[in-house]
Parts: C-alpha cells; structure tokens; sequence
C-alpha cells in the first residue's frame, strides 16, 4: 500500500533523511500542521500540546530516539528551578544549581567531547583506547545553553520559574530554534506563551518575507558557492594563492548566508505561529572593530557567553589583566563550545586575542586618533579579512589544511588568474558579488525591500515564493545540504 509507506516514511527516522527546513519534507508536513494550527490556535492548552507534539515528532525526525535526551533535560530542568525557587537557604539552592549543571553539562561533554578526551589522552600517553561509537543529538549545543540559562537566572533571582510544565515544554522544544538556535532566554519567551495570539497581514507579510530571504540565503546562495569551497578545501595546493583566497571569500559569505539564513526562516515560522524570537545577525560584515563584530554576530551565543561566563567569571570588575584573562577564556570556550577539535579551540582563542588588542588599542590609541572615516574604513576592512581569514578554521578538515590555505594565499598569489577565473567561473562570481551586495547595501533599502514585499498582495507573494523556490531547484543539487551550525 503506497499510502502506508508514504505514512511510514513520514513518520519514520531516518538519519539519512534528516528534516530540514530547506527540504521538501517539511514544506509537505509543515503545510498540513499548520492549516490544523489555524482552527485550534484560540484554545491556549490545545495550541500548547500540539505545536509541542509537532515539535518532538521535528526533533524526532533530526535525532532518533535521542529525542529522550531533551526531555530528561526540560523534566530535570523544570523541577530543579522549582526546589531552587523553594528553598530556604541559599547553600541548598547552589547544590540543587549544581546539579542541574552537572548533568546537564555532563551530557553535552559526553556526547560531544569524549571521543576528543580520548584521542588526545591517546596521544599524550601513547595509549591505543578505542574511540566510541557516539551520535551527537541535533541542537544538543543549543538547548543545553538555553535550559542552563533558565536554572541560572531562577537562581540568581532574576526569574520565577514555570509552575506549569507545558510552559517550560512549550519554550524548550518550540520547533523554530530548537536544532539551531537562536538560543531564547525565558524571560524573553515565557511571556508569550500563553499570549492571544494576533494574526494580521502585516505579521505574515513579515514572516513570509523572512522565510523567503532566508531560503534564497541558505538554499540559492550559500548552497551553490559551497561547491566551489568544497573543491579548494578538499585539495588546497591544487589552486593557486587566488583561488584560494576566493574560496576564503566564498566561505565566509557561506556561512554567514547558512546560518543567517536559518535564524531568518526560524524568526519567520515563529512569526507565523503567533511568536517572536530574538534577532540573531545584525550585518555583522559591516563592523568596524572585532568587539562591533561580537557583538553582531551569533547574537544569541555571544551575550549568553558574556552573561553566563564572562561576567561571572569577573568581567571587568577585577582589574585590566583579569579581564584580558577572562575574556580569553570565555573566548576559548566559545571556541570548544563549536566542535571537539583544536581548531575550534585556535579560533576561539584568536578572536580572543584580537578583542583584548583592540580593547588595548582603544584604550591607548584610538580615543587618541578618533573615530574619523578613514579610521573607520581601515578598522573595518582589518576586521573583516581577520574574521574571513580565521573562518579557515571552521571549514578545514584538520590543521594541515588550513595551513595549505594560507601558504597558498601567502606565497603562490598570482593575480594573472583573475581574468580566466572570472571567464570560467562566471556564474560563481556573479553569484558571489550579488551575495556581497546584499551583505553590504545600506540597511535603509533593506527596509525599503521588507516594507515593500509586506505590503504585496497575496497573489503576488506566491508568485515570489514560487520564483525562489524555482531557483532553489535549478541551481542546487538533488541532494538537501543540512545547514552548517547543524554539526555543533
């Protein structure tokens, strides 16, 4: 019966089929959810238990039986915050806080990490221990962050915690953010849970707009520059210092385009259910500084890394060299929180580094030189190849490779490429610099082209969502590529 496999296969994990927001799979299913949303949304307790039944039958579909994983964490979580809020001495709160952190850090770590341990006491002791055979749960990385914020502002006093437990079910497990990312902090989202719920064609407009953008960023752009950084990362000494750097180029505004791409249909979905999530990317290739840029970019990640560890750990608060001690290590942490490898660790640890240099220069030279536009330019021409330089890191393999890359770019630069790169390359670079544009036009034409699709007819929005969706089908391959931040 073809309708009973077609029913199977819906409902069935498959690791090689993972649902995607990008993928045909969940067009098809997220349709039928969503006509069904739109008769029960009034009803606050059914809207709850089926957006989050439609959000675990999601995560499912990523991570298999692994899906037990998360709901250990939102039970745990969700009766921890409630003995923290209720007891009578603080050195039981901090117990029950450790707890909660212990297990909630130590799976991460030994999902995410163990294998790392072991190759590296491997190779430090010359012991031969077997690596094992570990899945690492989509969004682990995430939600981890998030249920920790949770716990730590009940703690600190910041927040009451959820009396009912498909409140706190709802928030962990809502669907748009829940593989990667943003990480939502409670206090932003718990109010709206339980909100009348609003729907007016300006909001869908929005949302619509959002999840087109973000699928001509993910699908059209990133997904076709990645063939051609694919090839250079694959062989670097292959092609010359030029297209090595243009893979560099590529990379970065790949993975921008990925992620980005990915927190716009996460941003727009949730518009159409009725939420607001938090803005995760604010143009952050137009910084002028590194701190401009951390402050841009994975939004999300870095104020939950300045609140939860840097400024706990200190901050500013403890003298000039702790905080350079300080920043560097949250830094590092961030770096190791991507990926259990040292290249992650080397990229957090430069980033590092550069902030507590710019943070010195600011501090000693450039109050003195001004915040002219040749200062500018400079500063945001610096920033912009020391971010792009450094994303060699997050692409290669192993460190050998990225060291390829830069001997190339470094020493076998040769510009007499340029001209039959371009002739060979054409539909690469065109789409490159339509890519750069885009990351680089002022911010009021961008309101100007949101404002304008908004108020579009309905007729005609379908018409752009059948163009992009056109394009993503003649230009990418057969295979659905899952977005970058997936692996971390």
């Amino acid at each position: 019966m073809e309708w009973w496999n077609a029913l199977h296969s819906l409902f069935n994990y498959d690791e090689k089929s993972m649902m995607l927001f990008n993928s045909g799979h969940f067009l098809y299913l997220f349709s039928a959810f969503f006509l069904i949303y739109a008769f029960i949304y009034k009803n606050v307790t059914v809207r709850l238990c089926y957006v989050i039944a439609f959000s675990l039958l999601f995560y499912y579909k990523s991570s298999g039986w692994y899906l037990f994983i998360l709901l250990f964490s939102v039970i745990l979580d969700y009766w921890v915050a409630l003995v923290i809020y209720k007891a009578k001495n603080r050195s039981t709160a901090k117990a029950w806080l450790v707890i909660s952190l212990v297990a909630n850090v130590g799976l991460l770590a030994y999902f995410k990490y163990t294998n790392f341990f072991i190759s590296n006491f491997n190779l430090l002791s010359g012991g031969d221990i077997e690596p094992l055979d570990l899945f690492l749960p989509i969004g682990i990385s995430f939600y981890t962050f998030q249920t920790i914020s949770y716990v730590v502002d009940v703690y600190q006093g910041k927040l009451k915690p959820v009396r009912n437990i498909l409140d706190y079910t709802f928030y962990m497990t809502f669907f748009p953010h829940l593989v990667a990312g943003p990480i939502v902090r409670a206090k932003d989202f718990l109010p709206q849970v339980r909100q009348p719920l609003c729907f007016s064609t300006a909001v869908m407009g929005e949302g619509l707009y959002l999840i087109l953008k973000g699928l001509v960023k993910k699908a059209i752009i990133a997904d076709y520059i990645s063939q051609y950084v694919d090839l250079v990362f694959d062989n670097p000494k292959a092609y010359s210092g030029f297209e090595n750097l243009m893979a560099v180029y590529a990379y970065t505004l790949q993975i921008y385009f990925d992620f980005s791409g990915y927190s716009d249909i996460a941003i727009g979905i949730a518009l159409w259910l009725g939420y607001r999530l938090v803005w995760n990317f604010n143009r952050p290739y137009i910084s002028k500084n590194i701190t401009e840029f951390w402050r841009r970019w994975h939004i999300s990640l870095s104020s939950w890394l300045r609140d939860y560890i840097y400024i706990p750990l200190g901050g500013n608060r403890k003298g000039v060299g702790k905080q350079y001690i300080f920043l560097m290590l949250t830094m590092l942490i961030g770096g190791l929180w991507h990926g259990p490898s040292w290249k992650f660790v080397a990229w957090g640890g430069l980033h590092g580094l550069a902030l507590a240099i710019h943070k010195l220069y600011h501090r000693y030279i450039g109050q003195a030189v001004g915040n002219t536009i040749l200062h500018q330019a400079f500063g945001g021409f610096v920033t912009f190849h020391w971010v792009a330089l450094l994303w060699v890191f997050f692409r290669a393999s192993d460190f050998n490779i990225a060291s390829q890359i830069f001997t190339q770019i470094f020493t076998q630069m040769d510009l007499s490429f340029i001209q039959p790169f371009v002739q060979v390359r054409y539909v690469f670079v065109s789409v490159l610099l339509i890519g750069y544009l885009f990351v680089f036009i002022p911010n009021s034409w961008k309101k100007l082209a949101e404002h304008i699709s908004v108020k579009l007819p309905i007729l005609a929005k379908a018409v752009c969502l059948l163009l992009v969706i056109g394009f993503i089908i003649s230009l990418t391959t057969d295979e659905v590529k899952p977005f970058i931040y997936f692996q971390f």
